[in-house]
């Protein structure tokens, strides 16, 4: 316990008060955001280079409220944003750097379930998948031959 803590008495603890420490605390950059950025770059270098395609997930390593003010004043915001709703809603947003894509996962009640970083030139969760365009298909047959004004 540091001595910043030790100084919050029981009953400021017991009112909450001690609450606010802990958001700001949790606001504090712990200085991932520069390695994280460095790692994007090289990840976009290979992805330029090779195609290869690269995530990060934000959620495996120590990283703040103050580290993400940090990654998004570097990353920006880009021009392409996604919802999709299945099982809870994942938000898709194109950062002001091209080939670099936030991705944020929340469950039904809105709470975070994951955070990626991705670098890719469109992310998987918005790619149509075989068996989904494969259902597309037969439907589309389906449709079209009950209609005979087509």
């Amino acid at each position: 316990m540091s001595i910043q803590e030790a100084d919050v008495s029981a009953e400021q603890r017991s009112s909450g008060r001690s609450q606010s420490f802990e958001e700001l605390r949790a606001h504090i950059p712990t200085g991932n955001a520069g390695p994280i950025l460095r790692e994007i770059a090289t990840a976009l270098a290979r992805l330029v280079g090779s195609g290869e395609t690269t995530t990060i997930d934000l959620g495996a390593i120590p990283f703040s409220a103050g580290d993400e003010k940090a990654l998004d004043a570097v990353l920006g915001t880009g021009e392409v944003r996604a919802t999709v709703d299945v099982l809870g809603t994942s938000h898709v947003a194109e950062t002001a750097i091209a080939g670099v894509w936030r991705v944020d996962h929340f469950d039904q009640q809105g709470e975070t379930l994951a955070r990626f970083v991705e670098i890719t030139f469109v992310p998987d969760i918005l790619k149509t998948q075989a068996a989904d365009a494969e259902d597309g298909l037969r439907k589309l047959e389906a449709d079209l031959a009950a209609r005979a004004d087509l």
